[in-house]
């Protein structure tokens, strides 16, 4: 399943406490492929985020039928390493 990762453009933060990171280290981990979307780094500029998700926050994920997934990154990481992140699709 190829996904794409909306996150942060801080892609050089590669520490555990980052939400951005801990889920493109989840998806590595996996051995998922997914396509790196950094956005803005302003949350006012966010318009993608909130018209997706609902909200304005990193990281989201955006599936191949085109559903995002978004919520607490702890919850998003258990997801991933549970292997569940394609029930998250909405076909």
């Amino acid at each position: 399943m190829a996904v794409k990762l909306h996150r942060c453009p801080n892609q050089w933060v590669k520490i555990k406490a980052h939400p951005c990171w801990k889920i493109e280290k989840a998806l590595q981990d996996m051995g998922i492929e997914y396509e790196r979307a950094p956005g803005p780094q302003k949350r006012k500029e966010r318009e993608s985020m909130q018209e997706h998700t609902g909200q304005r926050l990193y990281p989201a994920i955006e599936l191949e039928d085109g559903t995002w997934y978004r919520e607490d990154s702890k919850q998003m990481e258990r997801t991933i390493r549970e292997g569940r992140l394609s029930e998250k699709a909405s076909g």
